[in-house]
């Protein structure tokens, strides 16, 4: 049986084309093309998937602004 570690590890791997990948403020922000649109990552963890690459940017830097 997986451990909840080797499960989340799965689910961290990143499937689709990378289209931004850079820190903003520190924390590690990743944009990837996938065939439904643009999937935001931030820190590893998938925050949810927008029409276009400017959308996902804006609110990958809108979530990172209310975090800090």
């Amino acid at each position: 049986m997986k451990s909840f570690k080797q499960v989340r590890e799965a689910k961290k791997s990143v499937k689709g084309d990378i289209t931004f990948s850079k820190k903003i403020d520190g924390i590690p922000v990743k944009i990837v093309n996938v065939p439904k649109g643009f999937t935001v990552y931030i820190d590893g963890d998938e925050l949810d998937t927008f029409k276009t690459q400017a959308e996902a940017e804006k609110t990958a830097k809108t979530v990172i602004k209310e975090i800090k």
